[in-house]
C-alpha cells in the first residue's frame, strides 16, 4: 500500500448542474438514445438522481447550448441531432486576436487539404469541374473590381471535397474555414493582390482536371503560403520563407 500514489485533492467540488449534465449525458448512452428521441419529464428525471428540478433546468439548457438537447415547447426535451455548429461558433470565437492560433488553424487546413486532394482527383467528375470552373471565375471577376471574395472562396473549398461525399469532411472543412476567416479577419485584411489568389484557386482546379496529383498538392501548398504572407502583412510580423 505505501507504494501507491495519493490522489491530489479536488480544489472544490463540481457545480451540481455540471454533474447533472453528465449524468443526462451517461443516461442518453445507456439507452442509446437517437435523434428526435423524448426524454423523460424533467420531474422524473430530478427524482431519478435525487436533486431539485432547477439544477435539472440548468443542465438541460447548458446541453441545448452544445446542440445535444433541443425543448420543443409544450412538448418535452428531445435529443438533438448532431451539429458542429456550437463547435464552430465557440472555436471561431475563442481563436480571435491569437495569431499562434491562426497560424495553427491554417497549417491544419493545409494538411487536411493536400493530404485528401488525391482522393478527390480519382473521384471528381465533369459536373464538380464544371461548378469549380464557375466559381473560380467569379473569384476572378471580384479580385479585378478589388472586391472581397470570401463567400466564392468558402464554396471553392467545399466544391473541392464535394465528389467523396464525406459528411464529417465536409462539416471540418466549413468549421476550419470559417474559425479561421473569424479568428484572422481575413476577408478584411488588405490584400495587396487579390489576383494572385485568384490565380491560386483557378490552378488548382486545373491541377486536379489534368488529374496531376503533386501538382495540385504544390498549388494548394502555394495558396496557404500565399494566405499566411498577407496575414504576415497585415499584422507587421515577417512571414516564414
Amino acid at each position: 500500500m505505501s507504494d501507491l500514489k495519493s490522489m491530489t485533492p479536488l480544489s472544490r467540488a463540481p457545480l451540481l448542474h455540471v454533474t447533472v449534465q453528465e449524468s443526462l449525458k451517461q443516461y442518453i448512452e445507456a439507452n442509446q438514445l437517437k435523434a428526435g428521441d423524448p426524454l423523460p419529464p424533467e420531474t422524473f428525471l430530478a427524482q431519478q438522481l435525487g436533486v431539485g428540478r432547477n439544477s435539472m433546468r440548468e443542465a438541460i439548457k447548458a446541453l441545448e447550448s452544445l446542440g445535444i438537447l433541443e425543448t420543443r415547447r409544450g412538448i418535452g426535451v428531445f435529443v438533438k441531432e448532431f451539429s458542429f455548429k456550437p463547435l464552430l461558433d465557440n472555436l471561431a470565437y475563442g481563436l480571435q486576436d491569437s495569431l499562434r492560433d491562426v497560424e495553427e488553424l491554417r497549417e491544419i487546413r493545409r494538411v487536411l487539404e493536400t493530404g485528401l486532394i488525391g482522393k478527390t482527383i480519382e473521384m471528381i467528375g465533369e459536373t464538380d469541374l464544371a461548378a469549380l470552373r464557375d466559381v473560380t471565375a467569379r473569384m476572378k471577376a471580384r479580385a479585378e473590381r478589388q472586391e472581397s471574395f470570401a463567400k466564392e472562396d468558402q464554396q471553392f473549398h467545399q466544391l473541392l471535397f464535394r465528389c467523396q461525399n464525406n459528411h464529417m469532411l465536409s462539416a471540418l472543412i466549413d468549421i476550419f474555414w470559417t474559425a479561421f476567416n473569424k479568428a484572422s479577419n481575413f476577408s478584411n485584411l488588405d490584400n495587396p493582390n487579390p489576383l494572385d489568389t485568384w490565380r491560386d484557386h483557378h490552378e488548382i482546379v486545373e491541377a486536379v482536371a489534368r488529374k496531376d496529383v503533386g501538382q495540385a498538392r504544390q498549388r494548394l501548398d502555394d495558396h496557404y503560403r500565399g494566405i499566411q504572407q498577407v496575414i504576415a502583412r497585415n499584422r507587421g510580423k515577417p512571414s516564414e520563407a
